[in-house]
């Protein structure tokens, strides 16, 4: 995982975090991305991108652990969105309901 805050010098306000994740999402994995993710979360009215376009596999407990990162977020001020996820994990996505919940970007 590679974590992409710009820096912004000069220019206070909303940061956006890119995240870029690889290999697999499970419940091996789970818990250890959870806790690097909620401390990437930028501050009130920032945004955490999330990029999932080098994720190779995600079960559902690594579903949820981007549901919880999401209602983190929220409750911090931060949006959240998942970028360029591959089509497997875009079918798991609609299969279980979630792309109407998760920000999906380009």
């Amino acid at each position: 995982m590679r974590i992409f805050s710009p820096a912004r010098p000069g220019r206070a306000g909303p940061v956006t975090t890119i995240v870029y994740l690889t290999g697999e999402i499970d419940i091996f994995t789970g818990e250890a991305l959870r806790r690097r993710l909620l401390r990437a979360l930028p501050g009130e009215g920032g945004r955490l991108v999330v990029d999932v376009s080098s994720v190779s596999f995600c079960d559902a407990s690594g579903l949820g652990v981007l549901v919880d990162i999401q209602r983190q977020a929220r409750s911090r001020g931060v949006a959240l969105a998942l970028r360029a996820p591959r089509p497997h994990m875009t079918r798991l996505l609609h299969i279980t309901g979630l792309h109407r919940s998760l920000t999906v970007v380009p």
